[in-house]
């Protein structure tokens, strides 16, 4: 739907709203209600920390369970379930000190053994883990993993109820903050006997500061103060809801109809009115935009073709007409704001790849690759997962191909869940896709395309970028170690296995009621000391 269009629809949504809503609760969510209402762009996937894999999962779980560590609001991790922690000299072994008298929501005890459970059934082939990788960093468990060690030689081992050892494969520098990953919460074993234990309000048990009540699938989670978490005095709420709405323009009628404190991602077209009335945030994050290439599928197994498609984009003028969030062009993969031991930002230290909108190159590797002008091309369909600013950005590209390329774009959209699936399973051409970063390192977006990595979309395998990976992971020296990854990140541009879009920005729709929150630039948000004024 073209921009214009899109604005008359979402004007016309407004006035509806304004004679239905006043009389109703819709989603649960009160005018003016005295407990925070926090809306998510989408049905959180899974709340098992195991198998989740997306931002709203990850928020909801980031209130309902607890790491060893937590981040700050400076994005550095702190103690957490884990009150402290030593590190042997080499740096291959942390011993975690749990809190004393921790226990799950049901009032059961949190042990060290809840951590090792979890750390290795997520580890384990059966279940077939997206994010089981996360956990390659522990000595054996890339070896579990693939069915070549047993569970009993992983590296985390129970000392007790309270202490945790934890071996690494490697020196990590990065571990720390991994911790604060959801991928290495705790699971309670006997609640997860129940395959469905983390789909129902009933069954689900967490460590976090809160508690979940009721869970209205598609609609929202009510989640109130956890009163056996070991930091409850510092808990201000008495409850938070989650609203789970796909709609930008649903989020911004509830938001200006005040039944939302705070609501992520508005429609882009009504971004800049929403800065102007201080009615918006724009929160740095730490994500990159792209268009992944099936590189097994026509006409995208063939390199100059995706390198075509890259170099047509005009990614200034997608930013400044449609997205409209701030965000930066993408010239490479791993965003700005990650630095090195030297104090080095990986982004200014590794460059551009290529320049923004070079339409004659592009031209000109089309005609090379036997499609001059897009002749001949084999049709091509770009898929995004529902949302207006996925479908703007999709008209948008698909206008720009036309013009640079010749090529006919088809344009499919699907609920996140189905669209998340047809990924996984490689069954796409061309799609609309973002990574924001699991932990503050260029190994969290660059590993994503090592070969058999659960989130490699695009199904790409190349040894040498493999071997640059390992050689990363190998490295004591940091100088060596960013070496390596640079030359990782080059073998991925040269053979243009995807096509970067912009550097993320994270906006949110926030009233000035809202305080202490913590945004990281993860995009996770604790809610744990937040109130309303």
């Amino acid at each position: 739907m073209p921009a214009r269009k899109m604005l008359a629809a979402l004007l016309a949504a407004l006035v509806v709203a304004a004679l239905i809503l006043p009389g109703c609760s819709w989603f649960g969510a009160k005018k003016d209600a005295k407990y925070l209402r926090y809306a998510i762009a989408a049905e959180p996937e899974t709340l098992d920390p195991r198998k989740s894999t997306s931002i709203p999962a990850g928020i909801a779980a980031a209130q309902l369970f607890e790491g060893l560590t937590s981040l700050d609001a400076a994005n550095s991790p702190v103690p957490a379930a884990a009150e402290k922690w030593e590190v042997s000299p080499d740096g291959l072994t942390y011993t975690f000190h749990l809190r004393k008298g921790a226990k799950w929501s049901n009032g059961e005890p949190l042990t060290a053994a809840d951590f090792e459970y979890a750390w290795k059934s997520t580890l384990s082939p059966g279940l077939a883990s997206s994010y089981a990788y996360q956990l390659f960093y522990l000595k054996n468990g890339k070896a579990y993993n693939d069915k070549k060690a047993s569970a009993d030689a992983v590296g985390v081992k129970a000392r007790g109820d309270d202490i945790l050892e934890v071996t690494l494969e490697r020196p990590t520098p990065f571990f720390l903050s991994l911790l604060a990953f959801r991928t290495y919460y705790p699971v309670n074993r006997a609640a997860a006997a129940n395959e469905r234990w983390a789909a129902d309000a009933k069954t689900f048990v967490g460590n976090g500061p809160f508690r979940l009540v009721n869970w209205v699938h598609d609609n929202k989670m009510e989640l109130v103060k956890n009163e056996h978490y070991w930091d409850a005095a510092k808990v201000r709420l008495a409850r938070a809801d989650i609203i789970l709405v796909e709609s930008a323009a649903t989020r911004l009628v509830m938001f200006e109809n005040k039944q939302l404190d705070m609501a992520d991602n508005p429609p882009v077209s009504e971004m800049p009115r929403l800065q102007r009335e201080g009615k918006l945030k724009i929160f740095p994050f730490l994500g990159v935009s792209y268009f992944p290439f099936n590189v097994a599928q026509a006409p995208f197994d063939n390199a100059k073709v995706r390198k075509a498609f890259t170099l047509a984009l005009d990614r200034r003028t997608l930013i400044d007409k449609v997205s409209r969030g701030g965000q930066t062009p993408a010239v490479a993969f791993v965003p700005p704001g990650i630095h090195d031991a030297a104090g080095n930002d990986f982004r200014a230290k590794g460059g551009p790849y290529y320049a923004d909108h070079d339409a004659a190159a592009a031209q000109k590797l089309l005609a090379e690759a036997g499609y001059p002008e897009g002749r001949g091309l084999p049709p091509v369909t770009l898929l995004y997962n529902t949302g207006e600013s996925n479908k703007l950005i999709a008209e948008a590209v698909q206008e720009m191909w036309k013009r640079a390329l010749g090529a006919d774009i088809q344009l499919s959209n699907q609920e996140l869940k189905v669209f998340y699936d047809n990924l996984d399973k490689h069954n796409f051409q061309l799609a609309i896709d973002s990574w924001i970063g699991d932990y503050v390192d260029p190994m969290t977006f660059l590993e994503l395309f090592e070969t058999g990595n659960g989130n490699n979309s695009p199904g790409y395998a190349n040894p040498a970028y493999d071997s640059r990976l390992a050689a990363a992971r190998l490295a004591s020296d940091p100088g060596a170690r960013a070496a390596a990854l640079h030359a990782a990140e080059k073998i991925l541009m040269d053979d243009a296995v995807v096509c970067p879009l912009y550097f993320s920005t994270s906006a949110v729709m926030i009233r000035p009621s809202v305080k202490d929150q913590i945004r990281t630039i993860l995009g996770i948000v604790y809610l744990k000391q937040a109130y309303l004024e």
